[in-house]
């Protein structure tokens, strides 16, 4: 059983170095072509990606398999009905906008240059609310190299809850004693690409042997749907030392008591208001903490690399914009998908080891993209910069082992602020070479978080900047 992440601890809270290494992990890793040697770390500053040849560092980031219980989801399931993806996307109760629809605020959060092929804005309660924060973004273009899932195209997008929302307005709490430590996935039916709509699923543990769930608190920073597994990065400082969790689309069950708890109740199971609930059935862990205690990164976003030999999944730690700030980017490798597996390579050991890591300068990325170009042997990194205020686009960037690449742009705040403002996750759909993400702000006009229960009138003071949008690879230069 996975313990539950409950604790909120700060994603982006990193230092270098660690003191002790298990021999193991340091042997398998020269085993796997890593160069053994001492940390590396970095002072200087420079535009370039650069690889990162320490089996110090990426020991650190080994994994460990752990599987919730064939026993325990068989018992969950015969307590509640389970429903597939499609049945999901029939009940769609949500409808996005399209960009004619989009609020002139919303507009103005468009990447710029280059120009997105499609952009859409969520219904009004969600383009609005204060309690949750759009983070990762995946979809059936990431699941299967056809791009569909069944016969249908789909996106997926993550929305963790703003916890610090519910401290800043106790009186918020109150009334949502449940609203802290959430996570949920709106699946959006992508098959007219004029008219989107969706529905969101809850993520839970299983817990009491099936018996029950709860919040799952993780932190979908990044977001992996591969074969029929749907991976997602854990909070920093994950209490059980969870790096990320694994969710099945297999595995979606319907509530049947609508009410703000969570888990079991009088007359069956609710989800906080939601229909459906996916429990997660593994994850894979780090031997301690990440941290500063422990020097260990914390992975905050993740993403899939189909141009890398075999498929693999790419993480990165934050470091905060601004000034620029050296960080790191690593890979694990992918097994062939598998309704029973889980989906991550491990070795004659059981661990899942680190494929390869790289240095650059991480400042304000929310995400990383990684794709090699199957004519030149290129390989590149998409690494958007968010930057922190309110109308303040974020700047394109892509870096590889010579530079950094960015676009001007007229019109916006600075020269090169011509990214989407405040972008988070980023995913390839492989079949089209379409980028997609989305965009997280809905604040007002300092920055803060506007308190929904203080009165009737407070979205007037919300700009709504959230979006979600794709641009072709072919645009970005």
């Amino acid at each position: 059983m996975i313990p539950q992440a409950s604790t909120p601890v700060s994603p982006y809270d990193f230092t270098s170095s660690i003191s002790v290494v298990l021999a193991t992990a340091v042997l398998s890793l020269a085993a796997a072509g890593i160069t053994p040697g001492a940390a590396q770390v970095q002072e200087e500053v420079y535009d370039e990606v650069r690889p990162l040849s320490s089996t110090t560092e990426a020991a650190k980031l080994r994994l460990e398999e752990r599987r919730v219980s064939g026993t325990t989801l068989a018992e969950l399931h015969s307590r509640l009905d389970n429903v597939k993806v499609t049945d999901v996307l029939a009940s769609a109760n949500h409808t996005m906008r399209n960009s004619a629809d989009c609020y002139p605020q919303e507009v103005k959060a468009f990447p710029v240059n280059p120009t997105p092929a499609s952009a859409y804005c969520w219904d009004t309660g969600d383009a609005y609310t204060q309690r949750w924060l759009p983070q990762g973004v995946t979809s059936s273009g990431d699941a299967d190299d056809d791009g569909l899932w069944g016969n249908d195209k789909i996106l997926l997008s993550g929305w963790k809850s703003n916890d610090g929302l519910f401290t800043d307005f106790p009186t918020m709490l109150n009334n949502d004693p449940n609203g802290q430590h959430l996570a949920r996935v709106a699946f959006i039916n992508a098959n007219n690409p004029s008219a989107l709509s969706y529905r969101w699923v809850l993520l839970v543990i299983p817990t009491e042997g099936g018996a029950n769930f709860d919040n799952a608190g993780v932190q979908l920073g990044g977001m992996v749907w591969f074969g029929d597994k749907l991976i997602v990065t854990a909070k920093g400082g994950d209490p059980s030392t969870n790096a990320l969790y694994v969710f099945s689309m297999n595995h979606i069950l319907q509530a049947t008591v609508n009410s703000n708890a969570i888990g079991r109740v009088s007359g069956g199971y609710s989800a906080h208001g939601y229909q459906y609930v996916m429990p997660a059935i593994g994850s894979y862990g780090l031997s301690k903490k990440c941290g500063s205690t422990t020097g260990i990164v914390c992975p905050a976003h993740v993403s899939l690399d189909r141009s890398a030999t075999p498929d693999s999944i790419v993480l990165n730690e934050y470091q905060t914009s601004g000034t620029p700030k050296i960080g790191k980017m690593w890979g694990y490798q992918l097994a062939a998908p598998s309704e029973s597996g889980m989906p991550l390579l491990k070795d004659s050991s059981g661990y899942v080891n680190v494929s390869e890591m790289f240095t650059a300068d991480m400042a304000g990325a929310q995400g990383t993209l990684s794709y090699r170009d199957p004519a030149t042997g290129k390989r590149s990194w998409y690494l958007p910069r968010h930057r922190g205020g309110v109308g303040q686009r974020g700047v394109y960037q892509r870096r590889d082992a010579t530079g950094v690449t960015s676009t001007t742009c007229t019109g916006t705040d600075a020269p090169t602020a011509c990214w989407a403002a405040k972008s988070q996750g980023l995913s390839l759909w492989w079949s089209t070479k379409t980028v997609w993400s989305q965009t997280e702000w809905a604040a007002d006009k300092n920055a803060d978080w506007v308190n929904e229960d203080a009165s009737s009138t407070w979205k007037s003071q919300v700009i709504p900047e959230r979006l979600l949008f794709s641009v072709p690879l072919s645009r970005m230069p």
